[in-house]
């Protein structure tokens, strides 16, 4: 079994996505001694947001390739073959601004590929990365689990869109929510959200 754990918290030693990220990482690991395990840090080791010179190396013949899009093209090689390898995808996805963290979504863009991980049909478009299990760290500092509070969740509801997209039922959300109300509430929410990690058949 391979999996892939992706960091994208900035606040380091400080983040609870991250630290919930890890736990889940152990969880796996207790219940799969063999798995093996390759970590990106996409906020220290940043992947390039997307740009009109990037994603113009899809439209040009190889030979007319830019040095940067040399490089980025290897790089969005790197991330789809490391998504596509991965039978587990560990993603810790804190909530900034409503939304995930930027460094989180350029990883998407590299790996939401047509023709590798979706294709469209006359049908409509079809996922081509199924058969994986999504497992999401997600922290948010306040309540957006309550009827007020979804109508302002681009996180939770994105992350699921975008990898049903690509064709993966199989994710599961880890939510530890209120982090910033105060220091019971947060300590609450960790020790509750580690609690259903234990739990976690996987």
């Amino acid at each position: 079994m391979n999996l892939l754990h992706l960091d994208s918290s900035i606040l380091g030693d400080n983040s609870v996505s991250r630290q919930l990220s890890a736990a889940l990482v152990d969880a796996v690991r207790k219940q799969h001694p063999g798995v093996s395990v390759s970590h990106r840090d996409l906020a220290q080791d940043a992947v390039a947001h997307l740009s009109g010179e990037i994603l113009g190396a899809a439209f040009a013949p190889e030979t007319d390739w830019t040095a940067l899009q040399r490089s980025e093209r290897a790089v969005t090689e790197t991330l789809i073959a490391e998504f596509l390898a991965a039978d587990v995808v560990v993603i810790a996805a804190p909530m900034y601004n409503f939304s995930i963290p930027s460094q989180l979504k350029s990883w998407i863009d590299r790996i939401a590929a047509a023709g590798r991980t979706f294709k469209y049909t006359d049908g409509g478009p079809v996922g081509l990365a199924g058969g994986k299990k999504v497992l999401i760290a997600s922290s948010r500092g306040g309540v957006y689990s309550s009827e007020q509070g979804r109508t302002m969740d681009f996180q939770e509801d994105y992350l699921r869109t975008v990898f049903g997209f690509l064709g993966i039922s199989d994710i599961e959300i880890v939510r530890a929510e209120a982090l910033n109300m105060g220091d019971d509430k947060r300590a609450t929410a960790i020790h509750a959200a580690r609690a259903e990690i234990s739990a976690l058949a996987l």
